[in-house]
C-alpha cells in the first residue's frame, strides 16, 4: 500500500506533502496555487477548484487550476455532495466528468473540492474524497499559521513595547516589565497583573509592586479583581473605602493606602480571561479616565496574548526536551531474567498511579530509568521529569534548590528562582542518593509532602504543588533508620511502594540482550553499521563480575561502539574497568616476569569462572571455551590446588 507505484502510496505521499507545505506557507494563494496543481495531477484532471457556498444560495469559487471545462457550474452536484457530506461525479452530455468532493466541516477558506476532467478512473470517488480530506487538514494548518501571524503583526503594532516583549524568556520578567510599563503610561503608583488558577480558585498578582517579594495571593472571589473576573466587564473606583467591593485588608496587611484603581479584564487572543490587569492611585490626585482604562485593556491583551504564547512555547519546548531526552537515553528496561520480567510487569501497573516508590539498588543498576519508565508510562509522560541527586547538595543548599527562592532571600539570590517542586508540578519529582539527605533536609522534605505545599526561601506565601516522588538510594534505609540516620516518619512516607533492582552479576542471562541493546543505540549514534558480538565476546562478557553493574555495560559498550575496528567484536575489543574495591581488580606484582604473570594470571581467571558458575566445571570449561578434561589439564599445568579435590 506505501510503495511509490501503488495508487494508496502515491495518494499517502501527496498528504503529506499537502501538511508539509502547509507549515512552510507565506501566503494562502501561493500555497493553494501549488496544492491544486498537484491534486489535479494525482487525480488526472483537467481543471480543479475550491468551491464556498454563499447566501443566495449560491456558489463562489476562491481558487481554480487548469482550463474551465463546463460552461454552466454543476450547482445541484455540487449542493447534493455538501449537504450528503459525500463524494459526487456525473458526466454530462458532452462526456465530461464532472465530481464534488466535500471538505471536513470545518476546514477554513472553502466547503468542496471540485474538478473536470475528459475521463474518471473507477476510484475517483474514493481517491478524491481522500485528497479532499488531507488538503482540509492543511487549509487548517495554513488557516491556523496566517492567523497567528496577522494576530502577532497586529500586536507589534498596538504599543511600542512590542518589540521589547518578544524578546522575553520567562514569565517572570516578563509580567514584571508589562507591570512597570502600564505604571509609566499610566502615571500612576502601582499596577498588577492578576492571573487566574481557576483549578485553586485563587489569583496571584504577578508582580505585586510594593509588596514584599513581589507576590501576592488571593481568593478568586473576592474584592475588585473578584468582581472583574465574574462579569468580564472593566472596573474604575473613584474613591476605593467607599466602594463596598474593595477588600481593605491588603491595604492594612502591607500599611498601604489605596485612594483609587482602574480593573480590566486580562483576555488572551480567543477572547478567554486569563486574569485581571488593575492600576492604582493615578499621581497627580486625578481620576482615572475613560482613556487610562482603553490604555490598560490594549497593554492587558498585549499581555495575555505575549503571556499564552510564552506559555506555548515554553511548553512546547520542554515536552520537545523530554521526548528528545526519552528517545536519547533509551527509557526501558532491558532483560529476560523473571526478576527484571517480574519488574517490568510492577511497574507497568504502577505507572497509573500517583502512590510514591523507593527503587533501592546498587549503583548502577538502573534505579534512574525505572523511574522514568514509571514516569513516561502514566498519566504525567506529557509533564515534566526532574531528577535531583540529594547527595551533591549540602544541607544549605537543600532548601533553595527543591523549594525556591525570593529575590534578596540571601546574598547571592538576585532574582526570584522556582525550585525542582515547582519545575515538576503536574509531573515527577525524582530524588536520588536520598540515604544521603541531611537529617534536617529530611524534616524538611517530610513537611512537604505531608502539607503538599511549599514555601520558598525569604518568603511566606505557601505554594500548592502537584508532584509525585519517586526516590532511589544505593545505601541500606533500614539499617539507616535503625541507626538514627534516617526518619522513620519519611522511610515510611516515601517507601509505600519499594523496588529491589537485583545487580547484575545476579542475573547473567540479562548482560547479552542488554549488550545488544546498548550496542544497538550506540551504533546509531557513532553513524556506523551494527556491530556483531562473536561469541568469544559474548562468553567474555558472560564471565565478567560486573562491579558498576548496567552502567558499566552500557560504558563499555558505547566506548566500542566509538571505537571498535572492524563491524565483529572480538574479545580483545573489550576492556573493562574494574572496581578498585572488587578482588578482581588485583594484578600480578610487576617484578614476576611475563611467564610467572601469565600464569598468575591464568589460574585466577580460572578460579573466578568456577565461582561464577558456582563449582560446576562443565559449565566453567564451556564458558572457557574448553572441553572438561582440557580444563582438568590445564589447572594441572597450572599447579592449582583445587584440581585435587575435582576429579
Amino acid at each position: 500500500m506505501l510503495s511509490p507505484g501503488s495508487a494508496s502510496g502515491t495518494l499517502l505521499q501527496l498528504s503529506g506533502k499537502l501538511l508539509s507545505d502547509a507549515l512552510k506557507v507565506q501566503t494562502f494563494d501561493s500555497f493553494i496555487r501549488t496544492a491544486l496543481s498537484e491534486i489535479a495531477s494525482e487525480l488526472s484532471v483537467q481543471w480543479i477548484g475550491l468551491a464556498q457556498r454563499i447566501p443566495g444560495p449560491g456558489w463562489d469559487v476562491i481558487a481554480e487550476h487548469g482550463q474551465q471545462a463546463m460552461s454552466v457550474r454543476p450547482i445541484s452536484l455540487w449542493d447534493e455532495a455538501l449537504d450528503r457530506d459525500a463524494a459526487g461525479v456525473s458526466r454530462t452530455e458532452q462526456g465530461k466528468i464532472l465530481a464534488a468532493f466535500p471538505l471536513t466541516a470545518n476546514s477554513p477558506f472553502a466547503h468542496l473540492l471540485v474538478t473536470a476532467g475528459r475521463h474518471a478512473d473507477d476510484d475517483l470517488a474514493d481517491c478524491g474524497l481522500m485528497t479532499a480530506r488531507s488538503l482540509s487538514m492543511a487549509l487548517r494548518l495554513v488557516d491556523h499559521d496566517l492567523r497567528t501571524r496577522n494576530q502577532i503583526e497586529r500586536l507589534r503594532s498596538t504599543l511600542n513595547i512590542a518589540s521589547r516583549l518578544s524578546m522575553a524568556e520567562d514569565a517572570a520578567p516578563l509580567l514584571e516589565l508589562i507591570a512597570l510599563e502600564a505604571t509609566r503610561l499610566l502615571n500612576c503608583d502601582r499596577s498588577s497583573i492578576f492571573l487566574w488558577d481557576r483549578d485553586r480558585n485563587e489569583v496571584e498578582a504577578r508582580p505585586a509592586l510594593g509588596v514584599k517579594n513581589s507576590s501576592l495571593r488571593l481568593p478568586a472571589g473576592e474584592g475588585i479583581v473578584g468582581e472583574t473576573l465574574r462579569t468580564g466587564k472593566s472596573i474604575n473606583v473613584d474613591d476605593a473605602y467607599e466602594d463596598s467591593r474593595f477588600n481593605q485588608e491588603v491595604d492594612r496587611k502591607h500599611g498601604y493606602r489605596t485612594r483609587n484603581l482602574i480593573c480590566v479584564p486580562l483576555r488572551d487572543g480567543q477572547n478567554n480571561i486569563l486574569g485581571a490587569f488593575e492600576a492604582i492611585n493615578q499621581n497627580d490626585n486625578r481620576a482615572f479616565t475613560l482613556e487610562d482604562i482603553e490604555c490598560l485593556t490594549q497593554l492587558g491583551t498585549q499581555a495575555a496574548v505575549a503571556l499564552r504564547n510564552l506559555q506555548e512555547r515554553n511548553l512546547l519546548h520542554r515536552s520537545h526536551s523530554q521526548l528528545a531526552e526519552q528517545v536519547t537515553k533509551g527509557v526501558a528496561i532491558v532483560g529476560d531474567s523473571m526478576a527484571i520480567s517480574a519488574l517490568r510487569d510492577t511497574v507497568r501497573r504502577l505507572a497509573s498511579t500517583d502512590l510514591p516508590v523507593l527503587v533501592l539498588g546498587e549503583s548502577g543498576t538502573g534505579k534512574e530509568v525505572v523511574a522514568q519508565s514509571l514516569h513516561y508510562a502514566g498519566n504525567r509522560a506529557n509533564c515534566p521529569f526532574v531528577a535531583v541527586n540529594c547527595a551533591a547538595l549540602t544541607e544549605s543548599l537543600l532548601e533553595s534548590e527543591l523549594f525556591g527562592h525570593e529575590r534578596g532571600a540571601f546574598t547571592d539570590a538576585r532574582d526570584m528562582r522556582q525550585g525542582k517542586f515547582e519545575l515538576a508540578d503536574g509531573g515527577t519529582l525524582f530524588l536520588d542518593e536520598i540515604g544521603d539527605m541531611s537529617v534536617g533536609g529530611q524534616a524538611k522534605l517530610l513537611r512537604v509532602l505531608e502539607q503538599k505545599v511549599i514555601t520558598r526561601v525569604g518568603g511566606s506565601q505557601t505554594i500548592p504543588i502537584n508532584v509525585r516522588i519517586i526516590a532511589a538510594t544505593n545505601s541500606n534505609l533500614s539499617e539507616a533508620v535503625r541507626a538514627k540516620k534516617f526518619r522513620e516518619d519519611l522511610y515510611y512516607r516515601l517507601g509505600v511502594v519499594t523496588l529491589d533492582l537485583p545487580a547484575l552479576r545476579e542475573r547473567p542471562e540479562d548482560i547479552l540482550p542488554l549488550a545488544e541493546f546498548f550496542l544497538r543505540r550506540f551504533a546509531v549514534q557513532a553513524k556506523r553499521p551494527q556491530l556483531q558480538l562473536s561469541s568469544e565476546a559474548r562468553r567474555r562478557l558472560q564471565s565478567h563480575g560486573w562491579p558498576g553493574n548496567v552502567r558499566e555495560l552500557r560504558n563499555l559498550m558505547e566506548r566500542i561502539a566509538f571505537l571498535c575496528p572492524a563491524d565483529r567484536v572480538e574479545p580483545e575489543d573489550l576492556a573493562f574497568i574494574l572496581s578498585p574495591q572488587s578482588d578482581h581488580a588485583k594484578l600480578p606484582a610487576l617484578d614476576l616476569g611475563l611467564d610467572a604473570a601469565t600464569r598468575e594470571f591464568q589460574r585466577d581467571f580460572i578460579r573466578r569462572t568456577i565461582q561464577h558458575v558456582t563449582d560446576n566445571m562443565t559449565d566453567a570449561a564451556k564458558m572457557l571455551g574448553l572441553h572438561r578434561s582440557n580444563l582438568y589439564r590445564k589447572m594441572k599445568q597450572l599447579e592449582m590446588t583445587e584440581v585435587g579435590g575435582m576429579e
